[in-house]
């Protein structure tokens, strides 16, 4: 019998924090999960970078993500592809760390 991984998405609130000394995806900003990155806020860079942070802690590729508000603001929602339940298990133990 085949087993189907069902695809879906969800969208995650973010607080991106640019300048850090050291890079970081864990804890909370009210309900929003913090990406700390050491790339400054210019042109893009702190905001590709959390993408990619985030990618790397949740354990999906850089292209399963997906800006959709706040491209140039500290607070963002993004959509991340894959497995929801998986997904929003590690958000939950990430926005707790």
């Amino acid at each position: 019998m085949a087993h189907w991984l069902t695809v879906s998405c969800i969208s995650v609130p973010i607080r991106v924090k640019p300048g850090v000394r050291a890079a970081r995806v864990g804890g909370s900003f009210g309900e929003r999960l913090v990406v700390a990155v050491r790339e400054r806020a210019v042109d893009g860079k702190a905001t590709e970078a959390a993408l990619q942070a985030l990618a790397e802690a949740v354990g999906v590729r850089r292209s399963d993500i997906t800006l959709i508000t706040g491209a140039s603001a500290r607070d963002k929602v993004v959509q991340i592809k894959g497995d929801v339940t998986l997904l929003r298990e590690v958000i939950e133990r990430l926005c707790s760390a």
